[in-house]
């Protein structure tokens, strides 16, 4: 695991998630083994008929030389045909916004976790703090039996 998103967890409610692969250059798949990758304010667009990943930091590597990377540059995401336009229909169509949730390495390839996400509102952001705060409580006292 390279990087994840947990703001996405707590802004949003997680539908549908997919694998998606990641066209990257050199210097970023070594900044990426280095584990200097961003996703807080990142989120997929489709056009042309093609997914862009936009806002994702991932940091110059230190070694690299004129040939690095711009950090924040768009990245295009590799997705079967189907996938992705019933993902571009459902975006378009149904209210739902597509955010990466963590880069992570498979292989020799690096994988980009997207899921399609719906908006919490503030009380639900509220309701999923208390939850978890009961469920924190609940597992103490049962450990301290």
């Amino acid at each position: 695991m390279v990087a994840t998103n947990r703001k996405a967890f707590h802004d949003y409610f997680v539908e549908d998630r997919a694998e998606a692969g990641l066209v990257l250059t050199g210097t970023e798949v070594k900044s990426l083994r280095e584990g200097r990758a961003q996703l807080k304010d990142s989120f997929i667009l489709f056009r042309g008929g093609e997914a862009f990943l936009i806002g994702a930091h991932i940091s110059p590597y230190a070694a690299g030389s004129w040939t690095n990377h711009t950090p924040e540059r768009d990245r295009k995401l590799l997705l079967h045909r189907r996938e992705l336009d019933r993902w571009s229909s459902a975006v378009a169509t149904r209210g739902v916004s597509c955010v990466p949730l963590s880069l992570y390495f498979k292989g020799s390839k690096v994988k980009a976790e997207i899921a399609l996400v719906k908006g919490k509102k503030l009380h639900d952001k509220r309701d999923a703090i208390r939850d978890r705060d009961l469920k924190r409580e609940a597992d103490r006292a049962m450990k301290d039996r």
